[in-house]
């Protein structure tokens, strides 16, 4: 498989996993209403996972940022966070992708899936709470009082991170032996790919 073709395939497994996670979130959720502002109960954050683990920080954290992103500019109570919500789940996928393909694990390290998961789940959780917690200050809120009214949204989060991280490592040991036999060899994250075109360069 020559560079070309490994990066459509990345592009179109990227695609196909915006897809999946943007219809998770759409079907598989439980809306909660909070004092900080809506939140809900998921199962896609198990995706956003696997997507990094699956295709690398780069590939996996624009599927994780485009399906999750696009749920938000479809759904008028999220439509104007959407900007903040692809950036949070890009570096959560990001996150866990690096680290779960590091060392050329390419994802099949039980050890560094793990830290590559729960490195990921704890950066979007930080990440979330701080959000929440800077738009009630900004609304006028003091401190101490948005970190009360934010506390429902740090228990949903903290339960679909533990959910994303049980889920993930349960399912990327068969996601993994399906990819390897019923898929050619393909590049995992945009270092890979850059890594056999200078190899090819240098061979010209």
């Amino acid at each position: 498989m020559n560079i070309r073709q490994k990066k459509l395939l990345n592009y179109v497994l990227t695609a196909v996993m915006a897809a999946m996670i943007f219809v998770t979130t759409y079907f598989l959720k439980i809306p909660i209403a909070t004092p900080a502002g809506p939140t809900m109960l998921k199962v896609s954050n198990i995706l956003i996972l696997l997507a990094g683990i699956l295709f690398g920080g780069v590939y996996g954290g624009l599927a994780a940022g485009i399906g999750s992103g696009l749920y938000d500019l479809l759904d008028p109570v999220y439509i104007t966070s959407a900007p903040l919500t692809f950036v949070r789940f890009f570096i959560m996928a990001f996150v866990c992708g690096v680290i779960a393909n590091s060392g050329n694990a390419k994802g099949t390290s039980f050890k560094r899936n793990l830290c590559g998961t729960l490195a990921g789940a704890l950066t979007y959780w930080l990440l979330y709470i701080s959000e929440s917690v800077i738009k009630l200050v900004i609304e006028g809120s003091a401190v101490v009082p948005a970190i009360g009214a934010v506390a429902p949204k740090m228990m949903t989060s903290g339960i679909n991170q533990a959910v994303a991280v049980i889920g993930a490592m349960i399912l990327i040991i068969p996601l993994n032996k399906a990819l390897k036999k019923y898929l050619p060899k393909f590049s995992q994250d945009t270092k890979t790919l850059k890594d056999t075109a200078g190899a090819k360069n240098n061979n010209n």
